[in-house]
């Protein structure tokens, strides 16, 4: 069977872990999610895949003697890490319009290998200067 020169399968996740200073993730869902790609990865499968940036990523867990648990905020910049892939686009969110961006993160698994050399984790974001009031 003929490989695709191209990505083929696009993964959406809401979490990926991919790196520990990388705050996109809590648990479960976002350690499976980095799991079945950097899988993909060593597969030579060719995936693209889609998550969100959150600028305060996910609260750092910290448990006090006594076993009570205390959030802190963990804040993170996404381009101070990731070139930006463009364009950028606008969508309309509750009616107004909101311009979106990307950051590319290439995907390698324990085998060096990536998926198909142009696999990638695509972090959007919504926190452009140009918006007139934060997404909640």
């Amino acid at each position: 069977m003929k490989k695709a020169s191209s990505p083929r399968v696009a993964y959406f996740s809401m979490e990926i872990a991919l790196e520990p200073d990388v705050p996109t993730y809590s648990g479960g869902l976002g350690i499976l999610a980095g799991d079945t790609l950097r899988s993909a990865a060593d597969l030579g499968t060719p995936v693209v895949a889609v998550t969100l940036a959150y600028r305060k990523g996910y609260f750092r867990q910290i448990l006090d003697p006594a076993g009570n648990q205390f959030e802190q905020p963990q804040d993170w910049i996404p381009e101070n890490q990731f070139p930006e892939v463009g364009p950028r686009v606008t969508v309309e969110i509750e009616g107004r319009q909101v311009s979106v961006r990307a950051w590319k993160y290439t995907i390698t698994g324990w085998r060096k290998r990536s998926c198909s050399g142009s696999a990638v984790s695509s972090y959007c974001n919504a926190s452009i200067p140009a918006r007139s009031k934060p997404i909640t």
